[in-house]
């Protein structure tokens, strides 16, 4: 399972909580449903949910109703189960960093799920280096706890954070990397051309990111660059994802069929020597850590 296996799978990942509001758990309703009108599906796809949000039916969230407590944890596998209609999850992830509850309750939690056969590993998401790095040393000193196997982050062209300490802890423990918003919310997707040539104009975080000019500016050599170099900008940025160390692969959420082809398309472009050096030249990472932050 660790780690590049993932690129040779088939894999849905999703939360307890999307669906949001009155609808959350729905995402999970729909791929079970999948599930269900054909079975064979369930073992070609790696299935990935999360734990953490507050999924009370009157949205009160009272101890034990979000976030990793042991007893949260036990109920929310069950109804994710339930609501996904399979025996078993692959990726359990922590959705986010729970201050409160020590690692210690977490995994004695996560290690009875697993002697159980309701999930075979745990991930995280949205955790900072450090985290990953304690999460794993604790289960390394109870033995037998297998620990993180992937991290899931906010990770893209526009938004190279994860660089400083996120994905070397990753690398360092082994875990798989998992960007979400790889388009940095379409912003990397072409939305200047498309307004040019189609009048759709950008909308929501990327529409607020292209207000500021010197953003503007950005995307607008982002666009050219890669007009230059014949390349899709949205097939780009993804590509460009799969070139970065530690990362196993990342999330795509497309809303039509064109757009799930260009991410497909994705998976075979080869950008060149000269295309990457460009495109660092317009979203410089960090550099490598710890130089990055220390000298």
């Amino acid at each position: 399972m660790r780690f590049g296996s993932w690129r040779q799978n088939g894999s849905l990942n999703t939360a307890n909580v999307y669906g949001w509001g009155e609808n959350k758990g729905r995402t999970e309703e729909i791929i079970g449903n999948w599930f269900a009108k054909s079975p064979v599906h369930r073992d070609k796809v790696v299935l990935a949910t999360k734990v953490y949000g507050n999924m009370a039916a009157d949205g009160d969230a009272w101890p034990n109703h979000d976030k990793l407590s042991a007893l949260n944890i036990r109920r929310a596998v069950d109804a994710s189960l339930k609501r996904l209609q399979t025996d078993y999850i692959d990726v359990y992830q922590f959705h986010h960093v729970d201050r409160r509850t020590p690692f210690e309750e977490i995994w004695q939690a996560i290690d009875t799920l697993v002697t159980q056969g309701k999930i075979l590993y745990a991930g995280s998401s949205n955790f900072p280096g450090y985290k990953i790095a304690q999460a794993n040393e604790i289960a390394a000193r109870r033995g037998g706890t297998i620990g993180l196997v992937s991290e899931q982050c906010l990770y893209n062209l526009a938004e190279r954070r994860a660089e400083m300490e996120v994905i070397p802890a990753a690398q360092e423990y082994g875990l798989g990397v998992i960007p979400w918003s790889p388009l940095h919310g379409g912003l990397l997707g072409g939305v200047i051309k498309k307004e040019v040539e189609g009048g759709r104009r950008a909308s929501g975080r990327a529409a607020d990111s292209l207000a500021n000019t010197t953003i503007r500016a950005q995307i607008q050599a982002y666009e050219d660059l890669l007009d230059k170099h014949g390349v899709e900008p949205g097939e780009a940025a993804l590509a460009w994802l799969l070139t970065r160390p530690g990362v196993t692969g990342p999330i795509v959420g497309p809303r039509t069929a064109e757009q799930l082809e260009s991410a497909l398309r994705a998976v075979e472009l080869e950008l060149s020597e000269e295309l990457l050096s460009g495109l660092d030249e317009i979203f410089p990472g960090p550099g490598p850590s710890p130089e990055a932050f220390a000298w």
